[in-house]
């Protein structure tokens, strides 16, 4: 009640705190007849209604109410004052505030010592707001003015009900202890009914749901009555917390009691001499004291403690007890730290650290979402998995700092007892929690980022199965209550955010898998590792070899070289890796001249530091040869040109021969493509006879590397075609796709590597599926300037778009035996 005290009026030498009754007696006719304008300032609050009659003394802070609030006094106009409906919002529309509210005019303004201002408010009439007609430089709308129906003063049952509210009032700030007394002797000089009831609806603490709905009851009666309800009910809540409190108050004293005995009993032991066992667990139960314990744990430790209280100091088991109590001590119960709600900071943070990723950076800005608009809810379980090198165990520490948590990382790598993650029983000799529990203490708080690293790697052995006892801290259903074989006690993991990194998801179990969300992070492409060592590898390895920013120069086209030529990788340890390299060889040279010079490394000095290039691009060859086609091909280490190559060699039986060490699936679309052929080959205009006496041939170059995968299956198509026909294949022209047996080309992985590859190599128009054209949408345009596609269903559309009908310069001409014309004939 104390916040309603107009304690800097005029007449402050007056003992009444509400010296403003007086002013409103017998006015509700006169507040009842008011006129306003059209449009009107709109003044919402937080967590306050105002009523009509009431002195409201409210704190403005916002720039726009404090220019609505200057405008209003110097024009001594009437001002809407609304509810907002979440407390939170800075910057309230017309769906976020109440439609109820009241007229109002300002009565005062201010300053207080503390810069800030607030402002005194009378409510005048109640109202509906119907619209926001302006949102700067603050909040103007149209309102409806509601009549209301007023009590009639000699009516003896109103004077009944108005007593009511009087005396259950004042029961009420009697039995709460957050009321100031005094507010009941102002409660009882109150004799307005109009102001008496609006007054107590303004200033008791009901829920702001019940307010508003008080303030849209039409007749003053009724509103009255719904007010008797609601006194009841607290006053009833009040008597019971104030019956709670006694016997709570009595049970103190009897602990006080025993409390004075026990300190007698140390005074007469300290007497008698210092006894060190009985302070270290006097010490204990006091850190047990401050804790943040449920009843249920609060027990335990108390008859944990008790129990290490009757154990001899001298006894092994002593240290066994003790050691278990200080670990219940030395965890974070209840201790949570604040997220950073700032979705605009966690993205810069997130921006700051990693180049790309842009799918994991979306979802943990959705998760921040959730977590500011729900305020409490269960953290995902993400895993990442990708290639190594590509930023998936560093990204866990920047998620840390953009949600402003503790970061803990533990590895799995190579874990093969169950014991490692839920503890050992106390029962064993050594026996310790699991590294979560540990972990948690090492962080001291209850909700970090906890990095699951190299989850693929883990490994079962007799010690039992850890990824199956990772199946409970794992799943938001179970670890609200994860159970610690050592620590013995259900503790709470649902506020932790775990993140999991694997290489290999199909290493991890089924089970497992399935109660994470599985996020890829695939290898970057050569611009993404450009951006990446130009902003983050090239500054580390500078200042890791005592050098600064100005003393070596490495532009883009350097970079690119390097990528390229030095480094085949899906991430960019290599590539660190080479940076330092050419770093140390600088070192050398400015610790040996003893004076330090800018140096620049261009393209052209890489052979001097690092030596001849380790790898080399395919670039395309051309098409002067029939049954060569240029296909596009995914690898672990980004995308890949690939050459098809098809040659004819006479021969009884047409023999077809696969080399280029090809997988199983590889050689079924050979085969695939050969039988296609031979089923059109009145569309192709050949000779049936051609297979029935030419030997055919495919391979693909770098045989020493193991290919397989279904999406060389048109260009295989395409290559024999343009062999049989001896018709050249569009210049500067790749594909890629799977075929089908009656001719479909389907969709296949890989794409944005594929087309890198492809501007890499010099290739300027590609053949995709149609189903494919999804996945170019969505790579960014600057990826796929100087490239056209051509999207298809059928393998006649890509052989129609491949050949030519330009022969190659010397082509093979197919000639038959005598024998093989008479069965032609026939």
């Amino acid at each position: 009640m104390d916040n309603i005290y107009l304690k800097e009026m005029e007449d402050a030498g007056s003992n009444n705190n509400f010296s403003l009754i007086a002013d409103f007696e017998g006015n509700e006719e006169q507040m009842m007849d008011i006129e306003i304008d059209q449009e009107i300032p709109v003044l919402p609050l937080r967590n306050m209604v105002l009523f009509p009659g009431v002195f409201l003394p409210v704190a403005v802070g916002r720039a726009s109410s404090l220019k609505l609030v200057r405008e209003a006094e110097q024009q001594q106009g009437y001002i809407a004052v609304v509810c907002q409906k979440q407390a939170q919002t800075d910057h309230p529309k017309f769906e976020d505030l109440y439609e109820i509210g009241c007229i109002a005019k300002i009565v005062r303004t201010l300053e207080m010592p503390d810069q800030t201002v607030t402002v005194i408010l009378q409510g005048i009439r109640r109202m509906h707001l119907d619209s926001i007609t302006e949102e700067v430089p603050y909040l103007k709308g149209g309102v409806t003015l509601l009549q209301e129906t007023l009590m009639s003063k000699d009516d003896k049952e109103d004077e009944a009900l108005i007593e009511s509210c009087k005396d259950l009032t004042i029961r009420f700030i009697k039995t709460t202890d957050n009321m100031n007394p005094e507010s009941a002797f102002a409660i009882k000089n109150i004799n307005n009914h109009m102001f008496l009831i609006n007054f107590i609806c303004t200033n008791l603490p009901f829920k702001i749901e019940e307010k508003l709905e008080l303030l849209k009851v039409d007749s003053l009666k009724e509103r009255a009555n719904k007010l008797l309800i609601i006194l009841n009910r607290e006053v009833q809540l009040a008597e019971i917390k104030a019956s709670i409190q006694l016997r709570t108050r009595e049970d103190i004293d009897q602990q006080q009691k025993e409390y004075f005995l026990q300190q007698q009993i140390k005074t007469i032991q300290s007497e008698l001499g210092s006894n060190n066992q009985e302070q270290e667990i006097e010490e204990l139960r006091q850190k047990g004291q401050d804790m943040k314990w449920s009843e249920a744990v609060l027990e335990v430790f108390n008859k944990e403690v008790d129990k290490l209280e009757r154990t001899n100091s001298q006894s092994p088991d002593y240290s066994i007890q003790l050691n278990y109590i200080q670990t219940m001590l030395s965890l974070p119960w209840g201790v949570y730290t604040k997220d950073n709600n700032n979705l605009v900071s966690a993205e810069r943070v997130l921006n700051r650290d990693h180049y790309g990723l842009e799918k994991v950076k979306e979802r943990i800005l959705e998760h921040l979402a959730v977590l500011k608009l729900k305020k409490d809810m269960k953290a995902p379980i993400i895993c990442l998995y990708g290639p190594p090198g590509v930023g998936k165990t560093s990204l866990g520490r920047s998620v840390a700092d953009a949600l402003k948590r503790k970061y803990i990382r533990m590895s799995l790598g190579g874990i093969h007892d169950e014991a490692e993650i839920r503890g050992h029983r106390r029962t064993y000799i050594g026996a310790m929690p699991g590294r979560v529990i540990k972990n948690l203490i090492k962080a001291g708080s209850s909700n970090p980022v906890f990095i699951l690293d190299e989850i693929d790697k883990l490994s079962s052995s007799a010690q039992g199965d850890p990824a199956s006892a990772l199946l409970e801290v794992l799943d938001p259903e179970q670890n609200t209550n994860f159970h610690d074989n050592y620590l013995d006690i259900d503790y709470d993991l649902s506020k932790v955010m775990f993140i999991a990194t694997a290489n290999n998801i199909n290493a991890i179990p089924e089970p497992l898998l399935d109660r994470m969300e599985l996020i890829e992070v695939s290898g970057y492409i050569t611009e993404e590792k450009v951006e990446i060592a130009r902003r983050h590898l090239l500054p580390k390895q500078i200042e890791a070899n005592g050098m600064s920013k100005d003393d070596v120069k490495m532009p883009k086209r350097t970079l690119e070289k390097l990528v390229e030529e030095y480094t085949r990788e899906s991430g960019v340890r290599g590539l660190e890796k080479e940076i330092g390299k050419i770093l140390r060889k600088i070192a050398r040279k400015f610790a040996t001249d003893g004076e330090i010079t800018a140096i620049e490394v261009k393209p052209t000095d890489l052979e001097e530091y690092l030596g001849a290039p380790y790898f080399s691009r395919d670039k395309y060859q051309g098409n002067k040869y029939a049954g060569v086609v240029t296909g596009l091909a995914w690898t672990a280490v980004g995308g890949e040109i690939l050459f098809v190559e098809t040659s004819l060699s006479r021969g009884k039986g047409g023999k077809l021969t696969l080399t280029g060490n090809l997988g199983d699936v590889m050689k079924e679309s050979a085969v695939l493509a050969l039988e296609y052929i031979k089923a059109h080959t009145k569309e192709l205009n050949l000779d049936q006879r051609i297979f029935d006496n030419w030997n055919i041939h495919i391979h693909v170059p770098e045989g020493a590397i193991p290919k397989d995968g279904p999406s060389a299956g048109v260009t295989m198509a395409t290559s024999l075609a343009s062999a049989l026909t001896q018709r050249k294949v569009k210049a500067n022209l790749a594909m890629t796709g799977e075929i089908t047996l009656r001719g479909r080309v389907l969709p296949v992985g890989g794409i944005k590597e594929k087309i890198l590859a492809a501007k890499r190599a010099g290739i300027k128009e590609i053949i995709l599926s149609e189903d494919n054209k999804k996945n170019i949408d969505e790579i960014q345009e600057i990826y796929l300037k100087g490239l056209s596609f051509h999207y298809v269903k059928e393998i006649k559309e890509v052989l129609a778009l491949a050949l030519t009908d330009e022969l190659v310069e010397k082509p093979i001409e197919f000639t038959f035996d005598e024998d093989d014309n008479k069965n032609a004939n026939s």
